[in-house]
């Protein structure tokens, strides 16, 4: 099970937080290359041309006549070989969509998110309070993490306005929810800030709750086993009871039949 830190919403340190089973340290290098290139293929215009020697303008005629001159035959000052011709194999306007399965988009993001879980760069909040969006909030409020000089990704449970303003001015900075987050987003960024309420999981208990749960739990379990011994042996003593009963009634029932065999 993999832990992270967590914080209260004025950004004092609560202990650890046990993050939801989802988080199970898998990473698939090979599914995070592909969402990544996707993400980066898709973030081109591919509004890149160039002109062929046909759609150049000029070089309707010959430069000089075929022969004669001692120069190499030419037929228009717009082939490739000449400074303003056309261009070959040149890029054209094109579409560089990359589109990816929606389980391969799934297993990408988890993958990150547990390879910033394994690093130990997830902070988990119990919720982010930004009544007006004031950048100073935002940095005091990072200031206090310790994350000041990291690129920050903070996902939120739902929009969060406010949050999303005050962040706006910080290069370093990014908010959003958490459903919308990709793994591109969460490679980018170096720590992670998390509201309790959209990551799920549970508080870790400090060391001496831990001992008290555990005293607790074995307590119960050797009062089960002792009720378990307490009755099987109780069981163990009824049957003995009733087996020598049994034995008593046979054997002065067969004294009872020798006496009334012998008066006969």
């Amino acid at each position: 099970m993999l832990e992270a830190r967590h914080y209260s919403a004025a950004a004092k340190p609560k202990g650890s937080y046990a993050l939801p089973p989802d988080y199970d340290g898998a990473v698939n290098e090979a599914v995070l290359y592909d969402a990544v290139r996707a993400h980066l293929n898709n973030q081109r215009q591919g509004n890149a041309s160039t002109k062929t020697r046909g759609e150049v303008s000029g070089g309707n005629q010959k430069p000089w006549r075929q022969k004669g001159t001692g120069r190499a035959r030419q037929g228009t000052i717009r082939a490739p070989q000449w400074v303003g011709g056309g261009i070959v194999f040149g890029p054209k306007p094109r579409s560089y969509r990359t589109t990816l399965p929606r389980k391969v988009r799934r297993l990408a993001r988890q993958s990150a998110l547990n390879a910033r879980a394994r690093e130990g760069a997830i902070t988990v909040v119990e919720a982010l309070e930004f009544e007006e969006p004031k950048t100073r909030r935002m940095v005091e409020f990072l200031d206090k993490l310790d994350l000041a000089d990291r690129k920050v990704l903070v996902l939120t449970a739902e929009v969060q306005q406010a949050a999303y303003l005050a962040a706006r001015n910080l290069r370093n900075v990014q908010v959003m929810r958490y459903s919308d987050v990709a793994a591109f987003h969460v490679l980018w960024a170096e720590a992670l800030v998390i509201e309790e309420a959209a990551i799920g999981g549970h508080e870790v208990a400090d060391s001496e709750q831990k001992v008290a749960t555990a005293r607790a739990r074995r307590a119960a379990k050797a009062t089960a086993r002792a009720k378990r011994v307490k009755k099987k042996t109780t069981g163990v003593k009824r049957a003995k009871k009733a087996g020598a009963k049994k034995a008593t009634k046979k054997a002065s029932a067969s004294s009872k039949s020798r006496k009334g065999g012998g008066n006969a």
